[in-house]
């Protein structure tokens, strides 16, 4: 495990859990949740202006360096989030195939069985295989599909596809 990913594991003191778009012990991290309808998902406001929208079923832990602290990673092992990060400050969202890296920007994470989409809507996105030594850098239009042993190819997404996932996210 490479050191920085190292750091984030031994620094996420605070784990909150949101199965099917439920929130617990969201006191722990200072962020707020609240459900939202047509389509159903979750909206998840963290200090630091950061805001995640979970689509229904998806599960998110949140993670936390400190108790009350502004959160400085998640995972996500199946369905879709919406990510806006409004700060320039680190943020990571974590999959069994990618780890899709910001600063300040907008995008979404679909998780598969067997790979996880990445789409940026506005800003930058690193996205890195979380198997391998692939990785590469999205802007505004741009997605990738990580998909374990298969090198990452960034490309410019059909309007279709991108307008199905954030169909999910009422967008």
């Amino acid at each position: 495990m490479p050191v920085s990913r190292l750091r984030i594991a031994v620094a996420a003191v605070i784990i909150v859990l949101l199965p099917c778009g439920a929130v617990s012990a969201q006191q722990a991290t200072s962020c707020t949740s609240a459900p939202l309808s047509d389509p159903p998902r979750t909206v998840v406001r963290c200090p630091g202006g950061l805001v995640i929208e979970t689509e229904a079923f998806a599960q998110l832990q949140i993670l936390s360096p400190a108790p009350g602290g502004s959160p400085n990673a998640a995972r996500v092992e199946e369905k879709a989030v919406l990510i806006e990060l409004q700060t320039a400050r680190p943020f990571q969202i974590m999959t069994p195939h990618a780890i899709a890296s910001v600063r300040g920007t907008t995008y979404a994470v679909d998780v598969l069985p067997g790979s996880t989409a990445v789409f940026v809507t506005e800003g930058e996105v690193t996205v890195a295989q979380r198997m391998g030594a692939d990785t590469v850098r999205l802007g505004p239009g741009e997605g990738v599909d990580v998909v374990p042993g298969e090198a990452l190819t960034v490309r410019r997404w059909p309007q279709e596809r991108v307008s199905a996932l954030l169909f999910r996210f009422g967008r």
